[in-house]
């Protein structure tokens, strides 16, 4: 069931030094799965992508998400084996090393990287190949669907488009019954009961624990700006709408917004508060998906709290009206 969203300060994504292209360019190192299912550590292995793709994979089981899997040694990753090296007992340095890369290995035995066969949901769609960055075009479309269905896919799997078609070269996204080669990550939201959120607004880190103060997840996030900064202090989930609709208001007054009206856009995964979107009891704030996965951690928001689409589902499956939320740093 579709639900409308109203009064939400959220989404235009106002870059604070990445390059929007970045998530484009392939990584720096030919990528095989068995090279990744085979990495392991040594000595001179900061920039082995293979590893990297290894451990963000068994990061996101383990519940420390490091944003888009990319094989890259990028600021989401460092948060997410940090995070890890805090609740495991070693040393917070953010570096992968020996006795880190031993214990998150020992988190997972299974293979992290799995043969997918792409099915004719992958490829029906509906899919919307254009969708401006102008937020009145987007009020004109009937829908903000994936673009493709590799976009789709990589989604699903966690992963940046690039890694999923380095993995995969001369793959046909758009045949039924094509075989590739994917991570194996988690397909369906945890259902653990939250008790309190801890948002770091300053780390841009999102941390979730249970009512005896452990920690169930971590993701990292884009929260807030200097110009919409996000609240502080200590809040409570109010409601979880899935699949939102986004109502925009010109008292908002977004830059490089002209509408002087009210106007609606409708729901998808590239609207722009994502696939779900968890109300707060701070009036006009929210935790939400987005349309842009690789952004998030690199880019501000308009005061909210921005999270993976995967992330955000993960999350709105385990909070409840009233959890805590709290603002910190």
């Amino acid at each position: 069931m579709n639900m409308r969203v109203w009064g939400l300060l959220v989404c235009a994504a106002l870059s604070i030094g990445a390059s929007p292209h970045h998530s484009r360019h392939a990584p720096r190192q030919s990528l095989t799965a068995e090279a990744i299912e085979q990495a392991q550590f040594g000595q001179g292995q900061k920039d082995n992508t293979a590893l990297i793709v290894k451990a963000e994979v068994l990061l996101d089981r383990a519940g420390f998400s490091p944003g888009v899997i990319d094989g890259r040694d990028g600021d989401n990753y460092r948060k997410a084996v940090a995070a890890f090296q805090r609740h495991s007992g070693l040393d917070p340095t953010g570096t992968l090393d020996g006795d880190t890369f031993n214990v998150l290995a020992a988190t997972s035995r299974d293979p992290v990287m799995a043969d997918y066969a792409i099915t004719e949901g992958d490829v029906k769609g509906p899919f919307t190949k254009n969708i401006p960055a102008n937020l009145e075009a987007m009020a004109k479309l009937p829908a903000l669907d994936y673009p493709s269905p590799r976009n789709a896919l990589a989604e699903r799997f966690h992963m940046s488009e690039a890694l999923l078609a380095t993995l995969n070269s001369g793959a046909d996204f758009t045949r039924l019954g094509t075989h590739i080669v994917a991570t194996d990550v988690p397909q369906k939201p945890r259902h653990t009961r939250v008790a309190k959120v801890v948002i770091d607004k300053s780390a841009r880190t999102l941390s979730a624990f249970d009512a005896d103060g452990n920690l169930v997840a971590f993701y990292p996030a884009s929260i807030g700006s200097a110009a919409k900064p996000a609240p502080s202090g200590e809040f409570r989930v109010k409601s979880v709408a899935h699949n939102p609709t986004y109502h925009y208001d010109p008292r908002f007054g977004f830059k490089g917004v002209k509408a002087q009206h009210k106007f609606t856009i409708q729901p998808g995964p590239k609207n722009p508060v994502g696939l779900v979107w968890i109300d707060l009891s701070a009036p006009s704030y929210g935790i939400h998906g987005t349309a842009s996965p690789e952004k998030i951690g690199k880019t501000e928001s308009h005061g909210c709290i921005r999270l993976t689409n995967w992330d955000a589902l993960d999350l709105a499956g385990m909070v409840h009206r009233g959890t805590v939320v709290d603002f910190v740093g």
